[in-house]
């Protein structure tokens, strides 16, 4: 290893914003020098609470993580904050716009606060495909808080949830039908739900759409269904003698400061509960077990590749132009490395 390289990574211990960014463009870019610093860096991580804010479009994300930066700075004491804005990559010339940084201009000059944006790639699910890598990065480097805002590309976002520890789920009035957040499986991936824009018509529908979800949808809403006890959504709303967490439903109104605290304080609540049921644990074992198949498939991928996979990718996809193999079939055949009849 180069001096060079234990010298870099021993900056990012100690803090330098410089070395970090530096750091995480070889991470972003996938280069062995970056590869190499991470493995140094992973016995320091794991100190990190990691917080994943998802939802539609136009539902203030960004300014919602913006206030929610600038409420951890001011707790006590006051957290260190890392941010992650992963922007959509167009489909037609790879370009990424990552303006979400216009939004959280107010955090500028903070020493406290790192502010990452990366493009999708490509990459489904709503972050990039090295969104895990550059978070771990950032929680050597020290950061108490990290915030995950995900590209908000509709019903498929869902990744969050496998990279978090806490997910936040922005919803908001007047963008659809009461149905749009079931399609959006809320229940499944949620810990914290949040209705921004709260000053806008509609904001009681969409409130009573979601209340109703969690009293239905809910384990402890099914275990309690014969006694048909009336469950309110809320952090403190546990069966007695049970340590379940119903994720709670509150309203923001992102530019004005409205409710973000009760957000920051929600998180805070969700992290103890976590620690408390031992279920922070099992999803740091769940997150590296995904993002460990995950980099198995890159690394298997790309040793196809590299045995000369591409000439027999053309000469089984001819095949299956002719209609002679089936696209399972010829999926199988790859594999297997073998040629086709």
């Amino acid at each position: 290893m180069s001096r060079e390289r234990t010298l870099s990574t021993q900056a990012v211990l100690a803090g330098d914003r410089l070395a970090l960014a530096r750091l995480l463009t070889e991470v972003e870019n996938d280069t062995p020098a970056g590869q190499a610093a991470l493995d140094e860096l992973y016995p320091h991580s794991g100190q990190a609470h990691i917080v994943g804010i998802t939802g539609a479009p136009g539902t203030g994300k960004s300014s919602l993580v913006n206030q929610l930066a600038r409420a951890l700075r001011r707790s006590d004491p006051p957290r260190k904050v890392g941010i992650i804005a992963v922007d959509p990559t167009s489909p037609f010339t790879g370009g990424a716009i990552l303006g979400d940084r216009v939004r959280m201009r107010d955090l500028a000059g903070d020493p406290g606060v790192f502010i990452r944006s990366m493009a999708a790639r490509g990459a489904l699910g709503g972050l990039a495909r090295t969104t895990a890598a550059v978070t771990r990065a950032m929680d050597a480097a020290g950061f108490d808080l990290i915030l995950i805002e995900t590209v908000g590309a509709g019903q498929s976002e869902v990744d969050i949830a496998r990279l978090a520890y806490t997910t936040v789920v922005i919803e908001a009035p007047g963008l659809g039908d009461d149905i749009q957040a079931i399609k959006a499986g809320i229940l499944e991936i949620a810990d914290i739900l949040v209705i921004n824009k709260a000053d806008r018509p509609g904001v009681e529908n969409t409130e009573r759409a979601l209340r109703n979800m969690l009293e239905y949808g809910h384990p402890v809403r099914r275990m309690e269904s014969s006694l048909d006890h009336h469950i309110q959504a809320g952090p403190q709303t546990l069966l007695e003698g049970a340590d379940f967490w119903l994720p709670p439903v509150l309203k923001t109104i992102a530019p004005q400061e409205v409710g973000i605290e009760a957000v920051m304080n929600a998180i805070e609540q969700h992290a103890a509960h976590l620690q408390r049921s031992g279920e922070l644990e099992e999803r740091r074992r769940l997150r590296l077990q995904d993002e460990v198949q995950h980099l198995l498939l890159d690394a298997l991928h790309t040793r196809w590749l590299n045995s000369g996979g591409d000439g027999r990718m053309e000469q089984v996809l001819q095949e299956v132009y002719d209609r002679r193999v089936s696209p399972a079939r010829a999926a199988q055949l790859l594999a297997a490395g073998l040629q086709t009849p």
